[in-house]
């Protein structure tokens, strides 16, 4: 892709699945890549398969709910690299004792909302912030956030994921429209079912079946599925892409 080799890129939750797929597709297209994630080991795992595939990345471990650890995230990666033209947001807490408490409404513990929005909307906020003024003072740079297709309000369950998830699409546009005159990208991956390490340790058959049953293709999603468009829209093939939130999930759902 045009517009990737030699420029440095924050994968803020690569440890695994979607970011560990775009970490490693970055670095197949000659990207410098910073792999960030609260599981350290398997941020090092990451890094170290982009350097066996010829690419150069550094595992740094930080926690999307502390801001000083954010800071020093991207401190670290301009320090390494010597420069930073993107980044792309992908974590979240997904733990059994957060995400298997988020049910409806009324039987959400309120703990569970602020933990789930510590992490998943404020853990973004605090990336952008961190990294918006290195990309305002080159006059460039692409932010890509993650968030999901429950995020569209089809889900009964999980109320505090998906709310959160509905935010970051709006904290997306919020930056494209403020921002975007100053050279500023940013878009949004929405996914679908991806099977990637969590997806597949919980193995619910009963949610692939009826993603299955609801999607227009013949197959559940793959890291590699997002990875690819995650590194499309950092590269400057798509310079002229800004504010989007794009729908990534075999057509379970229809939409402009």
């Amino acid at each position: 892709m045009r517009g990737l080799r030699g420029k440095a890129f924050i994968v803020a939750g690569g440890a695994t699945g979607i970011g560990a797929g775009t970490a490693r597709r970055l670095g197949e297209e000659g990207a410098l890549v910073a792999v960030a994630d609260i599981n350290t080991a398997g941020a090092e795992a990451t890094a170290e398969r982009v350097t066996g595939a010829g690419g150069r990345a550094i595992a740094v471990g930080f926690d999307l709910s502390d801001d000083k650890s954010v800071q020093e995230l991207v401190t670290r990666t301009i320090a390494e690299f010597g420069t930073l033209d993107g980044l792309h947001n992908v974590g979240a807490d997904l733990s059994p004792d957060n995400i298997g408490r988020d049910t409806n409404l009324l039987d959400t513990d309120p703990e569970v909302w602020r933990r789930t929005l510590d992490v998943n909307l404020l853990g973004y906020v605090r990336t952008v912030r961190a990294v918006l003024p290195h990309l305002l003072d080159k006059g460039a740079g692409s932010i890509v956030n993650t968030s999901s297709g429950g995020s569209l309000g089809n889900d009964p369950s999980h109320v505090a994921y998906n709310a959160s998830k509905a935010a970051v699409n709006q904290l997306t546009r919020h930056i494209a429209v403020n921002w975007g005159n100053a050279g500023i990208r940013s878009n949004c991956v929405m996914p679908g079912l991806v099977m990637g390490e969590t997806q597949e340790r919980q193995n619910d058959q009963e949610l692939q079946r009826a993603f299955i049953a609801a999607a227009r293709t013949t197959r559940l999603g793959a890291p590699d599925d997002l990875a690819s468009v995650v590194s499309f829209l950092l590269s400057d093939e798509a310079e002229w892409i800004n504010g989007q939130t794009w729908y990534i999930g075999g057509a379970s759902h229809l939409r402009q």
